[in-house]
């Protein structure tokens, strides 16, 4: 009898303070590895109809020539599922011999066809013996035994078929769409997406076969990196190793879908987590390629980081998401959303014209500011000084000695460092901002902070693993008692736009989703993007579900079975409903995750046939076959119709 290892019920990556990837068995796709010594690969999928064989050809040429390394195609049938031997002979022809992944949902069929043909197959546990119907019902245990030895019939014969073949396979776990059985028992959670995928993986190891990666995706960001920990610590228990394949479904597009991707995907790279990666964006999938390699490249040298203090109890569930608790400063903390700083200190001088980029829009002929849904809070300005009127809900930072030139005037604070701080430097009655990093939180700071009601910690970092120790300083306030507010702030220089957006959500996010964090300050060095950062904080926030700014929507990437151009029709939503602050809306190209990523989103639009489209509140179907031609109007009626329209500002 194995005796299985015991771990610390927090454990989910090798080290907290550490970077080191888990280290997972090696599985052969075709002339590639992916986990064991093998580096971290990235894929993407095509969005071409797998029966136009010149088509899917072409595209897949365009990704594997962008850097892809695996290839996957939609199956949905028998057809498209033996038309990809003629896609894999013209790809070898060319010269081309990246493996090709069948991607499954529904057809048990097309699967076991696949299998014969291609390297890796991808099924969804969710609908391949499934389908989801939302029925409410309680399992006895024989019944959901019963379920389970029905689904053990079906799936077998695909196990059996990639033994054979020496075809891999990926068990992909979908938060959208999960099965009745699942939902039922265990509920939407992480939970319930990890045993979603061992009901199917035990069943692949009672067959001895081992060829196998998982993922864990969802479009809630926070879930997915739940999820996939979870996944993660249930293997430690067993002493599985299988391979993970990382993604964040239905990000988006543009910055928003990047920023949501580097969130999650980030979260887990930074604790050694994944093998292969996916950038699912509504976009071209040559153009996921570069996103994805980007955020890789980070860790090639990562090893080499400073060391971090190792934390030996941790006082955060990383399988749920609860907000630290600290004390109330003005509108920071507390029940307070995570409050934006901005960072104006390299300008030669502070004008109205300043904060435009941050949300406040001067107007000269009415002499009033326009104050916009992303506008920072706190606007650091370092040694410079205002000589105009700021707007109401607008507060200034500097430097600890211009402040003291500054301290009568109203919304005026200092910004503190951390020795003088302690020293006794004089500080405002209701507000003071301490700037430190985990090197100078020794007991004296620690002491100071636990005594001053004003206190806000600004907190930075050096070490090239920096999430890792910032993590570690949160642990150290959280050991100490210590619930002084805390802003989260990274500085970059010398770096790409693309690169800051994902470094910084890279970099923060995995806090927030953690619940630790009551702000956030971005500082670019180079200067100049003001508009950029400031867009990326606030989608920081959003993506990790810490502050809503905007609408939300919830975009799957197009593939083989989208039923519409969906980035024409994305843009067509965006443009009618992106003033809609706080709502969420799924755009989704095909009924697969669909009706499941609803639940997630507060209004729905999902390809149901060629040329129509359903139309969801949550996830209850209310209009069914609205001709494509007139389905944006009928969404915009069906939100004006529950309440949460309002008009454009003029």
């Amino acid at each position: 009898m194995s005796v299985k290892p015991a771990i610390a019920p927090w454990t989910y990556c090798p080290s907290l303070t550490r970077y080191e990837r888990w280290r997972t068995r090696e599985v052969r796709i075709g002339g590639i590895g992916i986990g064991g010594d093998n580096p971290i690969r990235v894929q993407s999928m095509t969005t071409t109809d797998t029966m136009d064989t010149a088509a899917t050809v072409a595209q897949s040429i365009r990704m594997i020539e962008a850097g892809c390394e695996l290839v996957r195609i939609t199956a949905p049938s028998r057809k498209e599922a033996e038309n990809l031997a003629a896609i894999k002979q013209e790809l070898r022809a060319a010269g081309f011999d990246t493996p090709l992944v069948a991607d499954i949902h529904f057809t048990p069929n097309a699967a076991e066809i696949a299998a014969r043909l291609v390297e890796k197959v991808r099924v969804n546990p969710g609908n391949y013996a499934d389908k989801k119907k939302f029925d409410v019902r309680e399992y006895t245990d024989a019944q959901y035994d019963a379920e389970l030895a029905r689904i053990r019939e079906r799936f077998t014969p695909l196990v059996r078929i990639c033994k054979e073949h020496g075809t891999a396979m990926r068990i992909g776990t979908n938060h959208g769409s999960l099965s009745d059985r699942i939902l039922n028992r265990y509920g939407d959670t992480p939970q319930g997406m990890v045993e979603s995928a061992f009901e199917f993986l035990r069943i692949c190891r009672d067959e001895s076969y081992h060829d196998i990666v998982l993922s864990m995706k969802a479009s809630n960001v926070q879930v997915m990196v739940q999820a996939y920990r979870l996944l993660v610590h249930r293997m430690m228990e067993e002493g599985w190793d299988y391979p993970l394949h990382l993604g964040v479904t239905e990000a988006g597009d543009g910055e928003d879908g990047r920023v949501k991707s580097a969130a999650g995907i980030g979260a887990l790279l930074e604790d050694g987590l994944g093998d292969t990666v996916r950038v699912s964006l509504t976009e071209d999938p040559e153009f996921e390629i570069p996103v994805a390699r980007a955020l890789v490249a980070r860790y090639a040298t990562r090893a080499e980081h400073d060391p971090i203090p190792p934390i030996d109890h941790y006082p955060i569930d990383p399988f749920g998401h609860t907000r630290r608790h600290v004390h109330e400063v003005l509108n920071i903390g507390a029940r307070h959303v995570p409050v934006v700083m901005a960072d104006l200190s390299n300008r030669k001088e502070i004008t109205p014209a300043s904060l435009f980029a941050w949300g406040y829009r001067y107007s000269v002929p009415l002499d009033k500011w326009n104050i916009t849904d992303q506008a920072c809070d706190y606007a650091f300005i370092g040694k410079n000084r205002i000589d105009f009127a700021i707007p109401g809900t607008l507060g200034i930072v500097q430097e600890h000695d211009t402040w003291l030139k500054d301290k009568t005037k109203e919304r005026h604070y200092p910004l503190h460092q951390a020795s003088a701080y302690v020293a006794g430097a004089e500080r405002h009655p209701q507000l003071n901002i301490v700037h430190a990093t985990l090197p100078l939180l020794d007991d004296a700071l620690i002491a100071a902070l636990k005594a001053d009601p004003t206190a806000v910690l600004l907190i930075d970092t050096y070490n090239t693993h920096g999430m890792a120790e910032q993590r570690s300083l949160f642990v150290q306030l959280m050991d100490a008692g210590c619930d002084t507010p805390v802003i989260i702030g990274r500085a970059y220089g010398a770096i790409t736009n693309d690169d800051l957006v994902l470094h910084s959500s890279t970099d923060i996010g995995p806090l927030l989703i953690d619940g630790l964090g009551d702000g956030i300050f971005i500082a670019d060095e180079d200067g100049g993007r003001e508009d950029l950062v400031c867009r990326t904080a606030f989608g920081i926030l959003q993506a990790t579900r810490t502050r809503t700014s905007k609408t939300e929507y919830i975009s799957c990437p197009s593939c083989g079975r989208t039923l519409f151009d969906l980035q024409e029709t994305t843009a067509k939503i965006r443009a009618r409903t992106s003033h809609l602050k706080g709502i969420k809306i799924g755009i989704m190209g095909c009924i697969v995750n669909g009706p499941g990523e609803m639940a997630d989103a507060d209004y729905g639009y999902v390809g149901t046939g060629p040329g129509v489209i359903t139309l969801y509140k949550e996830k209850e179907v209310v209009k069914r076959n609205v001709p494509s031609a007139q389905a944006v109007d009928e969404l915009i009626e069906l939100i004006r119709s529950h309440g949460d329209w309002v008009e454009v500002a003029e």
